[in-house]
């Protein structure tokens, strides 16, 4: 039983073509902000690579058009972060671990992470 409905019979399979439409869909799906583009091809039953060729074309403005985006490229997307000032930036390094009915918490100092990661690939081995 064949499952690919674009599959020949004779056993060699058509290369699917899509409309610019349609593209420029998944396009504007995928740029939107706190989205998979591998979510957004499979849904689509795409292959996710091909939909990041889709993506980058767009980017470059050749290919895909992006509706709504003038020339075809992208809106850049900043999005600004506020720090903590480094001076409240805590002195230390705090884990707590549980297992069972048994809780440990553990406080490390921040100018030894390397040891600290050390000890806790340690411990997880």
């Amino acid at each position: 039983m064949h499952t690919i409905s674009n599959e020949v019979s004779g056993g060699r399979r058509r290369r699917r073509e899509h409309s610019a439409e349609f593209k420029a869909q998944v396009v504007a799906a995928c740029i939107a902000p706190g989205v998979s583009s591998a979510a957004v091809a499979m849904a689509h039953g795409l292959n996710p690579n091909l939909a990041r060729r889709w993506v980058r074309e767009a980017e470059r403005g050749s290919g895909v058009a992006v509706t709504g985006v003038a020339n075809g490229a992208l809106p850049a997307t900043f999005v600004a972060v506020q720090m903590p000032p480094a001076e409240t930036a805590p002195a230390d390094i705090r884990i707590e671990l549980s297992r069972g009915t048994t809780t440990i918490n553990v406080s490390w100092p921040c100018c030894a992470s390397a040891q600290c990661a050390a000890w806790m690939r340690e411990l997880l081995r």
